[in-house]
């Protein structure tokens, strides 16, 4: 299993920026983070300044979200639609965007994760799929 450290998820993210804006060919996973990327602007400064962006703190008492890990969410959303894993999540968000923008849709998913991830961590066991797929079920009124 992949096991990036925090400074190759945040070199990732600023190097898919960089090849993107100098029209560089992307491969993979760097496709995805490029689109996903470019739908959040407030986060393009940052990612253009890698010294910044390996160094910059993030924690809950400052009230923002690491951009690091809401873009790693965001892939990680991705994957899970491609391959529909856990078995359910791909159908709740079609009918979840059926009620909203794509992005806030997303954004509903990749709450209902975060919150999964927290549990799990929390308890000190296994992801609950089958909660987290139902949490996006409940959002999208089904």
């Amino acid at each position: 299993m992949f096991n990036p450290s925090r400074e190759e998820v945040r070199r990732f993210f600023c190097d898919v920026w960089r090849k993107h804006g100098q029209r560089l060919p992307l491969a993979g996973a760097e496709i995805a983070a490029a689109d996903l990327i470019a739908r959040h602007p407030e986060y393009h400064a940052l990612l253009a300044d890698e010294a910044s962006a390996l160094n910059q703190e993030w924690t809950p008492e400052g009230g923002q979200m690491n951009p690091f890990l809401h873009l790693s969410l965001h892939l990680a959303i991705h994957e899970q639609l491609s391959i529909d894993q856990p078995p359910g999540i791909r159908a709740a968000s079609e009918r979840l965007s059926q009620r909203m923008e794509r992005h806030a849709a997303e954004h509903i998913l990749l709450e209902a994760l975060a919150e999964t991830i927290w549990q799990a961590q929390r308890n000190g066991g296994p992801l609950d799929a089958a909660a987290y797929v139902e949490a996006v079920r409940r959002q999208a009124g089904s």
